[in-house]
């Protein structure tokens, strides 16, 4: 029998902080998102971002990212490059031209306004993992295999059922 185990990662989402806070926001896939999160796979990004127009945060990137904008009516929560060279957070609404990078789950406007505070304030973005990165199979491993009465099971091959195979519950089905 081999022993096939998950191991979780995914990078479609981002982490940000501010001071001592942070929200999740899911990136759209786009050639921007793509380009930022190579960037991020390099370790964190911090911008520095300042209140505009009553309406949204924005800071200027350490380098020019791809631009596919569209005209846009932003929603709070809304991640937005504008001019390749800003990133935007909305924490209102605003219809302009803008590449969009993603939305902050779960956001409110209320929410933003106290997460991303008045005035000018440091926005440290990073990667956050999920979902499936690898898939190895051990087949040269031992297993120890026990029944739900918890005698070890040393023939093979097991008959359909669930054991616990090298402590862990695993369903057999044929």
């Amino acid at each position: 029998m081999t022993i096939i185990s998950f191991m979780a990662s995914s990078q479609t989402k981002v982490l940000l902080k501010v001071g001592g806070n942070s929200m999740t926001a899911t990136l759209t896939d786009n050639e921007a998102t793509r380009e930022l999160t190579k960037l991020l796979e390099h370790g964190d990004l911090t911008i520095r971002m300042s209140d505009y127009g009553g309406f949204e945060k924005v800071g200027a990137l350490p380098q020019s990212f791809p631009t596919s904008n569209t005209q846009i009516t932003t929603v709070p929560g809304d991640i937005m490059f504008y001019q390749g060279n800003q990133m935007v957070i909305f924490y209102g609404s605003n219809s302009w031209s803008y590449t969009r990078l993603g939305k902050i789950d779960g956001a409110t406007a209320d929410s933003l306004r106290q997460f991303l505070g008045n005035g000018d304030v440091t926005l440290t973005l990073s990667l956050e993992s999920s979902g499936i990165e690898n898939v190895t199979a051990d087949a040269n491993k031992e297993e120890i295999i026990y029944d739900l009465n918890g005698r070890r099971i040393t023939k093979k091959p097991l008959a359909p059922g669930i054991y616990i195979i090298n402590g862990k519950k695993t369903i057999i089905r044929q």
